[in-house]
């Protein structure tokens, strides 16, 4: 689909939402009498959550001509997201699904999708606003999109494929078994994840889809092409690699905030479409030739947390780590706003919750390590820290 001209954007992240029934009590799906609405979806979330921390931010999506469709696009509008380019379907339904109390985490969580045959199911390089997508600095994509159909896989290959000012690419494996009808589907994964620049997949995940069980170095050496690699490893931690700054020193991130599209660098490398071209052919993303880093990799703590729920976590660590590299930060304060942008999460019952204010969050990423090591984190942190801030403002 051609699109007319639109904004340029810090984020553009792109993949199915649904309309999410969270129910009024604890106990099997087929005993809970009512449920309350709410959304969901990983690349929204993400989308949600970079708004709310102040960052230009388009969803896009695809969603039927139905009362879901206007709920999903009016809530994620509602968080300052630009929903402009959600195209509609006129012949399939809006996505939802129903889930227990409990936390994912426990073998008594059940969750009923209801999502075959959805109007996101639908999306393609015909059907989505191309334009749209790639006028960002970063473009987010996650695994879930390439599982949906044969027709949303081709999409996500046009969009990581190599091309003259490509956005910089974030991709988020989110390997979902039961999603995938093709058995080659953890190769897909692969495949895409050696497209990106940056990469966020789960030590967990790794073994799960991959077998690759020798940690964060196994995963690096399984997957050296993209430019920065971050590593989660549940409540230890996570762990990024990146090859150092050209110029010296630690690198950081994408160009300065603000800077004009597609001005775009990583630790000094211009953006995969910003590649010069070789002999006349682009650069492939995330071709590491003449430059693989000795670098030693980053760990950095996960803080301490009264967890109430862990669904939508890992898109906020995302999130907080997108908001570091869009910001120009050293990675070891990316890897730390991830971790409170989760820890914003973590602490409340849904899926999304508003991360702490850039000076807070500024704050505590600046800590010691002893210090950040004491942190600990309850519901309603970020939300206490904004009204003291509120009181103190004449």
């Amino acid at each position: 689909m051609k699109g007319s001209a639109v904004n340029a954007v810090d984020v553009v992240a792109l993949g199915e939402s649904m309309v999410t029934f969270l129910p009024g009590g604890p106990g099997r799906l087929a005993d809970v009498s009512s449920f309350d609405r709410a959304i969901g979806g990983a690349e929204s979330n993400v989308a949600c959550v970079l708004a709310a921390a102040g960052h230009p931010a388009r969803w896009v999506g695809r969603v039927g001509a139905d009362g879901f469709g206007d709920h999903l696009v009016e809530r994620i509008a509602g968080y300052g997201v630009d929903v402009s380019s959600v195209s509609r379907d006129p012949d399939r339904p809006t996505g939802v699904y129903f889930r227990t109390a409990g936390d994912r985490g426990t073998g008594a969580h059940e969750v009923a999708y209801y999502r075959a045959g959805s109007a996101a199911s639908a999306m393609s390089p015909a059907t989505v606003d191309l334009t749209a997508v790639r006028a960002g600095r970063v473009l987010h994509l996650t695994g879930i999109t390439a599982a949906l159909s044969d027709e949303c896989r081709a999409l996500m290959h046009t969009l990581t494929a190599p091309r003259p000012g490509r956005p910089l690419l974030s991709f988020d494996v989110n390997h979902r078994p039961a999603l995938w009808r093709h058995p080659d589907g953890p190769l897909a994964l692969l495949d895409l994840a050696r497209r990106a620049d940056i990469v966020f997949v789960g030590e967990d995940e790794a073994a799960e889809a991959w077998g690759i069980t020798g940690g964060p170095e196994a995963i690096r050496a399984a997957l050296p092409e993209p430019r920065v690699l971050v590593v989660k490893q549940g409540e230890k931690g996570a762990t990024a690699f990146e090859p150092p700054d050209p110029a010296g020193g630690d690198a950081a991130g994408v160009a300065a905030e603000g800077a004009q599209l597609p001005a775009l660098t990583v630790g000094g490398r211009a953006g995969a479409g910003a590649v010069p071209e070789r002999g006349g052919v682009p650069a492939v993303p995330g071709d590491v030739t003449g430059r693989r880093s000795t670098a030693a990799p980053v760990f950095e703590p996960a803080l301490e947390v009264d967890v109430v729920a862990t669904t939508g976590a890992g898109d906020a660590f995302a999130a907080g780590f997108l908001s570091g590299t869009l910001r120009g930060l050293p990675l070891r304060a990316r890897l730390r706003l991830g971790h409170l942008f989760a820890a914003a999460t973590l602490t409340t019952p849904g899926d999304l919750a508003a991360p702490p204010t850039r000076d807070h969050a500024d704050r505590l990423t600046a800590l010691d390590d002893t210090a950040w090591g004491r942190l600990r984190l309850a519901h309603g942190w970020t939300q206490a820290e904004r009204a003291t801030e509120e009181a103190n403002t004449p």
